[in-house]
């Protein structure tokens, strides 16, 4: 894992996720080694029934950066595609902003989010909740949201129109891994514990979930609707009818330092008032689930007409400079 070293600025993801991948029959991953030693590592994972690779993790070594050794792991990745996995037609994956001229002209993006990080040290936590929940006040939507379970976000996604209204270009984004909603993937994110929140449009009629299933704000409600998970184009911006979603990642230890924990979470829609909701709900939920002392780096990735909103709402609390933007670029092969 040393060639992680200096990667999102102890904020790797890959350190955790690389032992959970190891058991996923859904990917292969890969190392590259140079005088016996590991300088590079990239891997992909089938979705949409495997039609579509989803390639993540590619790294290199702080000393082999530079010399063409990604553009060799990246030809290698599609060759055995080609080969192994004839039946997929495509490959998609997420980066940060300025991805290099060569790999636009091989990609399309399908859409872009902004970055909100930010630091919530231990000592300085209970602090920054109360702050956050003072400013939630004067925003609306203020209880109506719902923790969804496995089968209502099926339901959510029957169909066509909601993924195409709440999702630009149709992908749903969580923790960097970009998939469409077949039913497949929703299944396999089942399989993460992600605490799916969501907000049903104030103007609709059709009810997701019953009036009792809105969220009630203790623990015990959330360990009860928790306990009953089971595993299972072009960028347009998300309609405003559709409703506000956020899926939070369940948080991981980086190397960051010592009983530090990322915490992502992807937000979906356009509704600022339900931004700083859903941040500060999914922000509640994920300090119930660590040890005390713990520091989180949250990490929100949502629609660059929230930014500046999100951004004033975290003011006094110290920022985390990782990136500004989230890419998703796909190619056909």
């Amino acid at each position: 894992m040393s060639i992680s070293a200096g990667i999102y600025k102890g904020a790797d993801y890959l350190p955790f996720r690389y032992y959970a991948w190891l058991k996923d029959p859904r990917r292969r991953m890969f190392m590259v080694k140079s005088e016996r030693k590991i300088v590079g590592f990239e891997s992909f994972l089938l979705t949409d029934g495997g039609e579509t690779a989803v390639v993540e993790g590619l790294r290199v070594a702080p000393w082999m950066r530079g010399q063409g050794v990604a553009g060799i792991i990246q030809r290698f990745v599609i060759d055995i595609l080609h080969s192994d996995h004839p039946q997929v037609k495509r490959v998609r994956l997420t980066r940060a902003e300025d991805p290099p001229p060569s790999m636009l002209r091989k990609h399309k993006v399908i859409h872009s989010k902004a970055l909100v990080s930010i630091m919530l040290a231990s000592d300085h936590l209970e602090d920054a909740m109360k702050t956050f929940e003072a400013r939630l006040d004067n925003v609306g939507q203020k209880n109506n949201y719902a923790v969804l379970e496995p089968e209502e976000v099926l339901k959510l996604f029957d169909g066509t129109k909601t993924a195409n209204d709440l999702l630009p270009g149709g992908m749903l984004v969580q923790g960097w891994l970009p998939v469409t909603t077949q039913r497949s993937n929703l299944e396999m994110l089942f399989e993460r514990k992600i605490t799916w929140i969501y907000t049903q449009a104030r103007n609709t009629s059709v009810s997701l979930v019953s009036s009792e299933k809105i969220l009630s704000r203790s623990a015990d409600t959330y360990q009860t609707i928790n306990e009953n998970k089971v595993s299972g184009g072009s960028s347009t911006l998300p309609s405003s009818s559709a409703g506000f979603l956020s899926l939070g990642t369940p948080a991981y230890p980086v190397p960051y330092a010592d009983a530090t924990y990322r915490f992502d979470i992807d937000m979906f829609g356009i509704d600022p008032a339900c931004a700083k909701v859903h941040a500060v709900e999914q922000l509640k939920l994920c300090i119930q689930s660590l040890p005390a002392g713990s520091n989180i780096i949250c990490i929100m990735y949502v629609e660059e007409s929230l930014r500046t909103e999100l951004n004033q709402f975290c003011d006094g609390v110290p920022s985390f400079m990782l990136v500004k933007e989230q890419m998703v670029l796909e190619r056909d092969i």
